[in-house]
Protein backbone atom coordinates (compact mmCIF):
# COMPACT_ATOMS: atom_id res chain seq x y z
CA UNK A 1 0.00 0.00 0.00
CA UNK A 2 1.39 3.40 -1.12
CA UNK A 3 0.25 6.58 1.28
CA UNK A 4 0.61 9.83 0.73
CA UNK A 5 0.59 12.52 3.85
CA UNK A 6 0.50 16.38 2.47
CA UNK A 7 0.61 18.56 5.05
CA UNK A 8 2.60 22.00 6.47
CA UNK A 9 2.87 25.70 7.73
CA UNK A 10 2.98 24.72 11.51
CA UNK A 11 3.75 21.37 13.63
CA UNK A 12 0.10 21.52 14.13
CA UNK A 13 -0.42 20.44 11.01
CA UNK A 14 2.63 17.73 10.56
CA UNK A 15 2.37 16.39 14.39
CA UNK A 16 -1.01 14.13 13.71
CA UNK A 17 0.51 13.16 10.08
CA UNK A 18 3.70 12.00 11.50
CA UNK A 19 2.18 9.91 14.19
CA UNK A 20 -0.56 8.49 11.88
CA UNK A 21 2.20 7.20 9.44
CA UNK A 22 4.61 5.55 12.19
CA UNK A 23 1.24 3.81 13.25
CA UNK A 24 0.65 2.53 9.62
CA UNK A 25 4.07 1.46 9.16
CA UNK A 26 3.93 -0.30 12.60
CA UNK A 27 0.68 -2.27 11.51
CA UNK A 28 1.50 -2.72 7.70
CA UNK A 29 5.66 -2.55 7.75
CA UNK A 30 5.81 -3.12 3.61
CA UNK A 31 3.73 -0.01 3.22
CA UNK A 32 5.17 2.76 1.58
CA UNK A 33 4.77 6.21 2.68
CA UNK A 34 5.51 9.73 1.17
CA UNK A 35 4.91 13.06 2.76
CA UNK A 36 4.09 16.31 0.51
CA UNK A 37 4.53 20.13 1.85
CA UNK A 38 5.80 23.10 0.67
CA UNK A 39 9.32 24.52 -0.38
CA UNK A 40 9.99 26.49 2.34
CA UNK A 41 7.52 25.27 4.89
CA UNK A 42 8.64 23.95 8.49
CA UNK A 43 7.63 20.54 7.26
CA UNK A 44 10.53 19.51 5.54
CA UNK A 45 12.66 19.73 8.30
CA UNK A 46 10.23 17.97 10.83
CA UNK A 47 9.64 15.12 8.41
CA UNK A 48 13.07 14.55 7.20
CA UNK A 49 14.19 14.91 11.04
CA UNK A 50 11.55 12.12 11.62
CA UNK A 51 13.58 9.81 8.75
CA UNK A 52 10.62 10.11 6.14
CA UNK A 53 10.57 10.62 2.39
CA UNK A 54 9.93 14.24 1.75
CA UNK A 55 9.06 16.09 -1.69
CA UNK A 56 7.78 19.54 -2.61
CA UNK A 57 5.09 21.14 -4.58
CA UNK A 58 5.38 24.87 -4.88
CA UNK A 59 2.13 26.60 -3.07
CA UNK A 60 2.32 29.35 -0.76
CA UNK A 61 -0.16 31.28 1.66
CA UNK A 62 -1.87 34.71 0.54
CA UNK A 63 -1.87 37.42 2.63
CA UNK A 64 -4.62 39.73 3.87
CA UNK A 65 -2.70 42.90 2.93
CA UNK A 66 -2.61 45.60 0.23
CA UNK A 67 0.77 46.59 1.26
CA UNK A 68 2.96 46.64 -1.58
CA UNK A 69 5.08 43.85 -0.08
CA UNK A 70 2.13 41.70 0.57
CA UNK A 71 0.74 42.05 -3.13
CA UNK A 72 3.97 40.83 -4.32
CA UNK A 73 3.76 37.58 -2.57
CA UNK A 74 -0.05 37.23 -3.39
CA UNK A 75 1.29 37.47 -6.57
CA UNK A 76 3.71 34.88 -6.09
CA UNK A 77 1.19 33.17 -4.73
CA UNK A 78 -0.70 32.82 -7.23
CA UNK A 79 1.71 32.13 -9.83
CA UNK A 80 2.72 28.61 -7.44
CA UNK A 81 -1.14 27.97 -7.77
CA UNK A 82 -1.49 27.56 -11.31
CA UNK A 83 1.80 25.73 -10.89
CA UNK A 84 0.69 23.19 -8.62
CA UNK A 85 -2.18 21.09 -10.13
CA UNK A 86 1.06 19.90 -12.11
CA UNK A 87 3.14 19.34 -9.99
CA UNK A 88 0.84 17.00 -7.30
CA UNK A 89 0.10 15.19 -11.33
CA UNK A 90 4.03 14.01 -11.73
CA UNK A 91 3.74 13.38 -7.85
CA UNK A 92 1.08 11.13 -8.54
CA UNK A 93 2.76 9.41 -11.27
CA UNK A 94 6.06 8.78 -9.92
CA UNK A 95 4.46 7.67 -6.54
CA UNK A 96 0.68 5.96 -7.42
CA UNK A 97 -0.85 6.48 -4.16
CA UNK A 98 -3.47 4.20 -3.18
CA UNK A 99 -4.56 6.85 -0.25
CA UNK A 100 -4.20 10.92 0.21
CA UNK A 101 -4.10 12.49 3.72
CA UNK A 102 -3.74 15.68 4.19
CA UNK A 103 -3.62 17.37 7.51
CA UNK A 104 -3.45 20.76 7.26
CA UNK A 105 -1.42 23.45 5.22
CA UNK A 106 -2.03 24.79 1.88
CA UNK A 107 -0.23 22.26 0.54
CA UNK A 108 -2.84 19.68 0.58
CA UNK A 109 -4.81 21.39 -1.49
CA UNK A 110 -3.17 20.54 -5.04
CA UNK A 111 -2.40 16.93 -3.76
CA UNK A 112 -5.59 16.54 -2.05
CA UNK A 113 -7.61 17.74 -5.75
CA UNK A 114 -5.47 16.07 -8.05
CA UNK A 115 -5.68 12.90 -6.24
CA UNK A 116 -9.53 12.99 -6.53
CA UNK A 117 -10.00 13.93 -9.51
CA UNK A 118 -7.93 10.84 -10.32
CA UNK A 119 -10.25 8.76 -8.57
CA UNK A 120 -7.56 7.72 -5.43
CA UNK A 121 -9.62 7.54 -2.20
CA UNK A 122 -8.64 11.13 0.16
CA UNK A 123 -9.58 12.03 3.70
CA UNK A 124 -8.59 15.22 5.26
CA UNK A 125 -8.10 15.27 9.36
CA UNK A 126 -8.44 19.33 10.79
CA UNK A 127 -6.98 19.57 14.02
CA UNK A 128 -8.97 23.43 15.06
CA UNK A 129 -12.39 23.89 16.02
CA UNK A 130 -13.01 25.67 13.15
CA UNK A 131 -12.06 24.44 9.08
CA UNK A 132 -8.78 26.07 7.62
CA UNK A 133 -9.21 28.16 4.06
CA UNK A 134 -7.34 24.64 2.64
CA UNK A 135 -9.78 22.32 4.47
CA UNK A 136 -12.81 24.69 3.42
CA UNK A 137 -11.41 24.49 -0.19
CA UNK A 138 -11.36 20.69 -0.50
CA UNK A 139 -14.52 19.47 1.10
CA UNK A 140 -16.58 19.41 -1.71
CA UNK A 141 -13.77 16.51 -3.28
CA UNK A 142 -12.43 14.49 0.30
CA UNK A 143 -14.22 11.50 0.70
CA UNK A 144 -13.93 12.38 4.77
CA UNK A 145 -13.26 14.93 6.99
CA UNK A 146 -11.94 14.02 10.32
CA UNK A 147 -12.19 17.07 13.20
CA UNK A 148 -11.52 16.71 17.11
CA UNK A 149 -14.71 17.48 18.50
CA UNK A 150 -18.28 17.01 18.04
CA UNK A 151 -18.67 20.38 18.58
CA UNK A 152 -16.98 20.65 14.95
CA UNK A 153 -19.22 18.82 12.66
CA UNK A 154 -21.35 22.38 12.37
CA UNK A 155 -19.05 23.91 10.89
CA UNK A 156 -18.89 21.88 7.67
CA UNK A 157 -21.29 22.03 4.72
CA UNK A 158 -21.21 18.11 4.07
CA UNK A 159 -21.92 16.47 7.50
CA UNK A 160 -22.32 13.59 6.04
CA UNK A 161 -18.79 13.52 5.48
CA UNK A 162 -17.71 14.50 9.09
CA UNK A 163 -16.14 11.66 11.40
CA UNK A 164 -15.44 12.92 15.12
CA UNK A 165 -12.06 10.85 15.33
CA UNK A 166 -9.70 13.38 18.06
CA UNK A 167 -6.29 14.51 17.39
CA UNK A 168 -3.17 12.49 17.52
CA UNK A 169 -0.87 13.00 20.54
CA UNK A 170 2.73 11.58 20.41
CA UNK A 171 3.51 8.63 22.08
CA UNK A 172 5.97 10.08 24.71
CA UNK A 173 3.20 11.83 26.17
CA UNK A 174 1.80 8.59 27.93
CA UNK A 175 5.13 6.75 28.56
CA UNK A 176 5.01 7.93 32.36
CA UNK A 177 2.59 8.37 34.90
CA UNK A 178 2.67 11.73 36.71
CA UNK A 179 4.09 10.66 39.75
CA UNK A 180 6.86 9.07 37.52
CA UNK A 181 7.29 12.02 35.38
CA UNK A 182 7.42 14.43 38.56
CA UNK A 183 10.38 12.44 39.76
CA UNK A 184 12.26 12.32 36.64
CA UNK A 185 12.35 16.19 37.27
CA UNK A 186 13.12 16.45 40.65
CA UNK A 187 9.66 18.20 41.56
CA UNK A 188 7.90 15.80 43.76
CA UNK A 189 8.25 17.52 47.16
CA UNK A 190 4.54 18.23 46.84
CA UNK A 191 4.63 21.69 45.51
CA UNK A 192 2.08 22.00 42.67
CA UNK A 193 3.83 22.40 38.82
CA UNK A 194 2.94 25.18 36.40
CA UNK A 195 3.99 24.87 33.05
CA UNK A 196 3.74 27.89 30.72
CA UNK A 197 4.81 28.40 26.92
CA UNK A 198 3.27 30.66 23.88
CA UNK A 199 4.49 28.50 21.22
CA UNK A 200 8.10 27.85 19.38
CA UNK A 201 9.07 31.42 19.08
CA UNK A 202 7.14 33.00 21.72
CA UNK A 203 5.31 36.20 22.47
CA UNK A 204 6.65 39.51 23.52
CA UNK A 205 3.79 40.70 25.32
CA UNK A 206 2.90 37.24 27.28
CA UNK A 207 6.81 36.90 27.94
CA UNK A 208 6.37 40.51 29.76
CA UNK A 209 3.66 39.10 32.09
CA UNK A 210 5.09 35.81 32.78
CA UNK A 211 8.22 37.85 34.32
CA UNK A 212 5.39 39.84 36.55
CA UNK A 213 3.74 36.57 36.99
CA UNK A 214 7.34 34.92 38.29
CA UNK A 215 8.09 38.07 40.42
CA UNK A 216 4.78 37.24 42.56
CA UNK A 217 5.72 33.57 42.93
CA UNK A 218 9.73 34.35 43.72
CA UNK A 219 8.97 35.69 47.09
CA UNK A 220 7.13 32.31 48.03
CA UNK A 221 7.77 30.18 45.97
CA UNK A 222 4.25 28.04 46.06
CA UNK A 223 4.56 26.43 42.94
CA UNK A 224 7.64 24.54 40.55
CA UNK A 225 7.36 26.78 37.36
CA UNK A 226 8.58 25.70 33.97
CA UNK A 227 8.56 28.42 31.56
CA UNK A 228 9.39 28.33 27.88
CA UNK A 229 10.12 31.45 26.46
CA UNK A 230 10.84 30.58 22.98
CA UNK A 231 13.88 31.24 20.41
CA UNK A 232 12.52 34.64 19.95
CA UNK A 233 10.96 35.37 23.10
CA UNK A 234 14.42 33.81 25.06
CA UNK A 235 16.28 36.69 23.92
CA UNK A 236 14.55 39.26 25.90
CA UNK A 237 13.05 36.99 29.00
CA UNK A 238 16.26 38.07 30.72
CA UNK A 239 15.21 41.66 30.61
CA UNK A 240 11.83 40.76 31.36
CA UNK A 241 12.86 39.06 34.49
CA UNK A 242 15.29 41.61 35.63
CA UNK A 243 12.89 44.49 35.28
CA UNK A 244 10.39 42.26 37.39
CA UNK A 245 13.03 42.11 40.01
CA UNK A 246 13.31 38.12 39.47
CA UNK A 247 16.97 36.47 40.06
CA UNK A 248 16.52 32.98 39.23
CA UNK A 249 19.66 31.64 40.59
CA UNK A 250 17.71 32.72 43.85
CA UNK A 251 14.40 30.99 43.15
CA UNK A 252 15.50 27.34 42.02
CA UNK A 253 11.64 26.72 42.01
CA UNK A 254 11.36 28.41 39.01
CA UNK A 255 12.98 27.67 35.44
CA UNK A 256 13.12 29.59 32.09
CA UNK A 257 13.86 27.09 28.97
CA UNK A 258 14.16 28.63 25.54
CA UNK A 259 11.96 25.61 24.35
CA UNK A 260 11.07 22.57 25.96
CA UNK A 261 12.32 20.04 24.77
CA UNK A 262 10.81 16.73 26.58
CA UNK A 263 7.61 18.19 26.71
CA UNK A 264 6.26 14.87 26.89
CA UNK A 265 7.53 14.31 30.20
CA UNK A 266 6.95 17.99 31.21
CA UNK A 267 3.22 17.96 30.43
CA UNK A 268 2.52 14.66 32.14
CA UNK A 269 3.75 15.91 35.07
CA UNK A 270 1.92 19.52 35.20
CA UNK A 271 -0.56 20.40 37.77
CA UNK A 272 -1.67 23.30 35.37
CA UNK A 273 -0.76 24.43 31.80
CA UNK A 274 -0.54 28.52 30.73
CA UNK A 275 -0.64 28.54 27.25
CA UNK A 276 -2.17 29.60 23.67
CA UNK A 277 -4.84 27.52 22.06
CA UNK A 278 -2.68 25.96 18.43
CA UNK A 279 -4.11 22.35 17.75
CA UNK A 280 -1.57 20.41 18.51
CA UNK A 281 -1.64 22.09 22.62
CA UNK A 282 -5.15 21.17 22.15
CA UNK A 283 -5.18 18.25 21.54
CA UNK A 284 -2.55 17.72 24.13
CA UNK A 285 -4.06 19.40 26.59
CA UNK A 286 -7.22 16.99 26.04
CA UNK A 287 -5.54 13.64 25.89
CA UNK A 288 -3.96 14.06 29.48
CA UNK A 289 -7.00 15.29 31.00
CA UNK A 290 -4.81 18.38 31.86
CA UNK A 291 -6.58 21.49 33.54
CA UNK A 292 -5.32 24.64 31.38
CA UNK A 293 -5.64 29.01 31.37
CA UNK A 294 -5.67 29.72 27.78
CA UNK A 295 -5.06 32.91 26.21
CA UNK A 296 -5.57 32.17 22.58
CA UNK A 297 -3.72 34.61 20.57
CA UNK A 298 -4.93 37.21 18.80
CA UNK A 299 -2.37 37.25 15.68
CA UNK A 300 -4.01 34.22 13.31
CA UNK A 301 -6.72 33.83 10.70
CA UNK A 302 -10.48 33.94 11.57
CA UNK A 303 -9.35 33.78 15.43
CA UNK A 304 -9.57 30.68 15.10
CA UNK A 305 -7.54 29.84 18.31
CA UNK A 306 -10.03 31.72 20.61
CA UNK A 307 -12.97 29.02 19.12
CA UNK A 308 -10.57 26.36 20.23
CA UNK A 309 -10.00 27.91 23.89
CA UNK A 310 -13.92 28.52 23.92
CA UNK A 311 -15.09 24.44 23.12
CA UNK A 312 -12.42 24.06 26.25
CA UNK A 313 -13.34 26.40 28.66
CA UNK A 314 -17.35 25.97 27.78
CA UNK A 315 -16.99 22.67 28.85
CA UNK A 316 -14.98 23.49 32.16
CA UNK A 317 -11.91 22.25 31.25
CA UNK A 318 -9.94 25.66 30.86
CA UNK A 319 -10.30 29.05 31.75
CA UNK A 320 -9.91 31.29 28.66
CA UNK A 321 -8.76 34.95 29.13
CA UNK A 322 -8.12 37.18 25.95
CA UNK A 323 -4.75 39.11 25.73
CA UNK A 324 -6.25 42.10 25.53
CA UNK A 325 -7.67 41.71 29.21
CA UNK A 326 -4.85 39.41 30.21
CA UNK A 327 -1.74 40.35 32.74
CA UNK A 328 0.37 38.79 35.02
CA UNK A 329 -1.21 39.78 38.38
CA UNK A 330 -4.57 38.15 36.81
CA UNK A 331 -3.17 35.01 35.16
CA UNK A 332 -1.30 34.41 38.76
CA UNK A 333 -4.57 35.29 40.76
CA UNK A 334 -6.43 33.03 38.23
CA UNK A 335 -3.45 29.99 38.80
CA UNK A 336 -3.88 30.14 42.51
CA UNK A 337 -7.44 29.97 42.57
CA UNK A 338 -6.83 26.60 40.87
CA UNK A 339 -4.41 25.15 42.28
CA UNK A 340 -5.42 25.45 45.94
CA UNK A 341 -8.38 24.21 44.98
CA UNK A 342 -8.24 20.33 44.65
CA UNK A 343 -11.82 20.06 43.62
CA UNK A 344 -12.24 22.31 41.44
CA UNK A 345 -9.16 21.28 39.50
CA UNK A 346 -10.44 17.65 39.72
CA UNK A 347 -13.46 18.70 37.81
CA UNK A 348 -11.62 20.75 35.29
CA UNK A 349 -9.47 17.65 34.44
CA UNK A 350 -12.71 15.44 33.86
CA UNK A 351 -14.29 18.09 31.77
CA UNK A 352 -10.72 18.14 29.54
CA UNK A 353 -10.38 14.90 29.41
CA UNK A 354 -13.97 13.77 27.84
CA UNK A 355 -13.01 16.44 25.23
CA UNK A 356 -9.92 14.00 24.08
CA UNK A 357 -9.24 10.73 22.98
CA UNK A 358 -6.13 8.57 23.93
CA UNK A 359 -7.41 6.20 20.94
CA UNK A 360 -7.23 9.49 18.16
CA UNK A 361 -5.05 7.86 16.09
CA UNK A 362 -6.23 4.52 16.29
CA UNK A 363 -9.59 6.15 15.43
CA UNK A 364 -8.05 7.75 12.49
CA UNK A 365 -6.16 4.59 11.34
CA UNK A 366 -9.50 2.50 11.23
CA UNK A 367 -11.13 5.45 9.10
CA UNK A 368 -8.47 5.75 6.37
CA UNK A 369 -7.94 2.06 6.05
CA UNK A 370 -12.02 1.53 5.26
CA UNK A 371 -11.17 4.27 1.90
CA UNK A 372 -8.25 1.88 0.95
CA UNK A 373 -9.53 0.23 -1.68
CA UNK A 374 -12.11 2.20 -2.85
CA UNK A 375 -10.50 3.58 -5.92
CA UNK A 376 -13.15 5.58 -7.92
CA UNK A 377 -13.54 4.93 -11.73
Amino acid sequence: MRVIFTCGGTAGHVNPALALAGLIKDRRPTSEILFVGAHRGIERQLIEAAGWKFRAVEISSFHRSLRPREIRHNLVSLRSLVRSPKEARGLLKIFPADLVVGTGGYASYPMIRAAAKQGIPTAIHESNAIPGLTTKLLEDCADIIMVGFEECRRNYRYTEKVLVTGTPVRGDFFRLSKRDAKSRLGMDDGRPLIVSFWGSLGAEEMNRQMARFMALEAGKQPFHHIHGAGTVGSLHMKEYLSAAGVDLAKTPSLEVREYIQDMGTVMRAADLVICRAGASTISELTALGQPAIIVPSPNVVHNHQERNARVLADAGGAVMILEKDSSGDQLYQTACSILRDQSRRRQMSVAMASLGSIDAAENIYSAIMALQGRRKK
